[in-house]
């Protein structure tokens, strides 16, 4: 018997800007490897990121037992708790974008339900992370809803939706041989559609100098609205940026959406921000967008206001706030990658009734 497909059950992924019941985080543990030497630097914009969210939804935070929620609640300490809700759900490190669940919805019930592909850290770059793999499927029992497995490794940073049926990836990250050896690209995209409900599948070249997953689109390129994408660009012809940085928007100029060409709004890129001889892979790319807020990582660079003020005009009903990510960067990851929304649903009177 041949299983359908999410697509074929009328699945989609929808837009990150499409209202949310939730976002799911995993908080940071002090044995792992994301903060060397720099734990509790990272801290206060942790909290920040979390007072910004709940003026505006839920924050699922998942912790591996008791000792390490007391841990979280210390560092949230004074906010209000009504909106934070902690689960059981232990992680290797904290980037739920990659690890965690992607949500589907449809209008039928079920009408939520979760993707759980397969997850290898990048690559195989940071052993252990047997329990980050079964993250989706944990959180798809708490909620008591479907989850379909498309038995193929791709991180949720990868990729970046407008809801309507197209999707951004790159070339470097989803066609590496450390993620799908076996795999064509014929098969990838095969996938992408069977489990995203996605047509139409645009493909950008590299990623940035210092990201270590091989180059995610969420530090490239993301879709503000169904035809609209912004996209970060390197102004100075000496950084190793530019050039990638240059193919990508030659690129994004040549796609269309239903035979017309997409807008595009191109965003900064910080200075070079080196550290213990690594380049750090910041790019205000990187920003998460929930109900009633956008969270910007800023560092402290004369292209902050430039990147807040554009996003402020991308999203006028949204408040873009700006949090100091100067230490998170050493994680090589800022919002968006510790981040992962789900979608609000309506539910009907009668399954309210039964449930």
């Amino acid at each position: 018997m041949t299983l359908q497909t999410p697509a074929a059950l009328g699945y989609r992924m929808p837009a990150e800007w499409e209202p949310h019941a939730a976002t799911w985080l995993s908080w940071p543990r002090r044995e792992g490897i994301s903060f060397p030497d720099s734990f509790d630097r990272v801290l206060p914009a942790l909290r920040a990121m979390v007072e910004a969210l709940i003026q505006s939804e839920q924050v699922c935070v998942n912790v591996c037992n008791g000792a390490h929620e007391v841990e979280a609640r210390q560092v949230l300490d004074g906010l209000s708790m009504d909106r934070i809700s902690f689960y059981r759900i232990p992680t290797n490190e904290p980037w739920c974008r990659d690890h965690g669940p992607i949500f589907l919805t449809r209008e039928v019930e079920p009408k939520l339900a979760i993707v759980d592909w397969d997850y290898n850290a990048w690559g195989n770059k940071y052993p252990p992370f047997d329990f980050d793999e079964v993250v989706p499927t944990r959180v798809a029992e708490i909620l008591k809803i479907p989850v379909f497995y498309p038995r193929m490794i791709l991180e949720g940073g990868a990729i970046d939706v407008n809801g309507a049926g197209a999707l951004l990836t790159t070339e470097s990250c989803l066609l590496n041989k450390n993620r799908n050896p076996n795999f064509s690209r014929n098969k990838i995209e095969q996938r992408l559609r069977d489990y995203l409900g996605i047509r139409e599948i645009f493909w950008l070249g590299s990623g940035i100098a210092g990201d270590d997953t091989d180059g995610h689109i969420d530090d490239l390129a993301r879709f503000i609205s169904e035809r609209t994408v912004t996209t970060v660009a390197e102004e100075n012809r000496d950084d190793e940026n530019y050039e990638p940085l240059q193919e990508n928007l030659a690129r994004l100029r040549e796609m269309n959406i239903d035979n017309r060409q997409i807008d595009i709004v191109t965003l900064p890129m910080p200075q070079k921000i080196v550290r213990e001889g690594l380049r750090l892979p910041a790019s205000y790319a990187n920003f998460y967008i929930a109900n009633s807020c956008v969270l910007v990582p800023t560092f402290a660079d004369p292209n902050d206001e430039i990147a807040l003020s554009t996003l402020q005009d991308l999203f006028p009903d949204r408040r873009a706030i700006g949090i100091d990510c100067r230490e998170l960067i050493w994680g090589l990851g800022t919002f968006h990658c510790l981040t992962q929304q789900q979608p609000a649903v309506k539910f009907s009177t009668l399954s309210r009734i039964a449930s």
